[in-house]
């Protein structure tokens, strides 16, 4: 594909980015807002990351068996139909206040997304050279956080306004006049999905009606060329590149998702904790913007890989020995520093696989788990020890093995 036709369909996948990105950074917003009104604990809580990122691996295989008999149009088309359902489910739950389908209407969105990205993510990797991936990538990065910041903004006019005051009310209540204001609270959550479905249905359209150009393996680009791909011999740096994708979600997930309920817990007021996420995600905006202008004119993606995760395990020594606000900062500007990493690490992982590029994408979508497990560890860990700080030492195993990737892994078996 020519330079001057990456426009259109980028365009496109840039759109779907900005949806990937509002629906799910509004965990952010769910973990506070699902823990009060079903009366959760924190593991309980962090159920909503497992529910939502672990249909990642279980439909990453079957979405790429589905894209190969409808298309990336028709496929991303019907993931947004997908995630249109899961929206959906959650009027029922929300009017029964019942845990479980709250969870299975986050299943069946994360089941949507993992078609949607099974397919936008190589798509954008092979849209273009190889050494300029992260780049695109971190183009479309600047959609899905952007989306973010603004569903956190509406998300937290709606679900947490007056969130302090709320829960006081309904801690001093007991019996039928506490599950009043337990049921009113569920009840915010119906409008704004309603809304999110219909804007889905209408997306869904637009991107059937768009007729995006296909690009496969096979195309131009030399790098993907392979007349005899052997999906049984996948080399180490794949699976190597697989661990640490699954390691870089869980600890993107873990350092916004768990922020609300940190900044909680040392006081801030919840006109400041409720928007909280918002800085995380403006932070990785910055990150991304400076990989767009670096990267790969002044410095390749493996190096920044690297300086980056040195530069995450010095952010999260210094949050751990320090306290409250300071830590806070730091936890934040985790998200900085972990910006060049999902297109780095995937670029890294793809690299030379001819044919086999697209059962290793599914592969690496499969990673996404990471942001399932992680927090929900992260969430037991808290539990077990009374704190929401010392659990946040789960992030250096998770920086150290992308450090160990970026200086020795990417390269086993190349």
């Amino acid at each position: 594909m020519k330079k001057n036709s990456y426009l259109f369909p980028l365009t496109i996948i840039g759109i779907l980015y900005f949806v990937f990105g509002f629906i799910t950074w509004l965990n952010n917003q769910l973990i506070p807002f699902l823990k009060t009104a079903c009366q959760l604990s924190d593991t309980r809580a962090y159920l909503v990351t497992f529910a939502f990122y672990i249909s990642y691996f279980v439909m990453a295989l079957p979405s790429a068996s589905i894209l190969k008999r409808t298309g990336f149009a028709k496929g991303m088309s019907l993931g947004l139909l997908v995630m249109a359902v899961g929206c959906l489910i959650f009027i029922p739950a929300a009017l029964s206040r019942n845990y479980v389908v709250f969870l299975f209407g986050l299943f069946v969105q994360g089941t949507g997304l993992a078609l949607l990205q099974t397919a936008a993510n190589p798509y954008v990797t092979i849209l273009g050279p190889i050494e300029s991936a992260t780049q695109r990538m971190c183009i479309m990065g600047l959609f899905n956080k952007i989306a973010g910041i603004i569903g956190i903004y509406i998300f937290s006019k709606a679900l947490l306004h007056n969130f302090d005051e709320i829960n006081n009310n309904i801690n001093v209540v007991v019996g039928e006049e506490k599950i009043i204001l337990l049921n009113e609270l569920a009840h915010r959550i119906i409008l704004p999905y309603i809304i999110m479905a219909c804007a889905l249905v209408v997306i869904s359209l637009m991107v059937f009606l768009a007729k995006l150009p296909n690009v496969n393996s096979s195309d131009d680009n030399a790098d993907y060329k392979d007349d005899k791909p052997q999906t049984k011999k996948l080399p180490a740096y794949l699976w190597l590149g697989v661990l640490a994708l699954f390691f870089y979600e869980g600890a993107e997930v873990m350092a916004i998702d768990t922020l609300v309920p940190y900044s909680k817990s040392i006081g801030l007021p919840d006109t400041i904790y409720s928007k909280i996420g918002m800085f995380a995600l403006m932070a990785l905006l910055i990150g991304y913007i400076s990989t767009i202008i670096l990267i790969p004119k002044y410095i390749s993606q493996r190096k920044a890989l690297v300086y980056c995760s040195l530069i995450s395990l010095v952010f999260v020594l210094i949050a751990l020995f320090s306290t409250g606000l300071c830590s806070l900062v730091f936890f934040i500007l985790l998200s900085f520093s972990n910006a060049v990493m999902w297109g780095a690490i995937w670029a890294l992982a793809i690299d030379k696989l001819g044919k086999n590029t697209s059962f290793a994408s599914a592969l690496l979508i499969m990673a996404i788990v990471g942001g399932a497990i992680i927090p929900l560890i992260y969430g037991g860990f808290s539990d077990a020890v009374g704190s929401l700080h010392l659990p946040y030492i789960l992030f250096l195993p998770c920086y150290l093995f992308i450090l160990f990737y970026a200086l020795r892994g990417y390269k086993i078996g190349k």
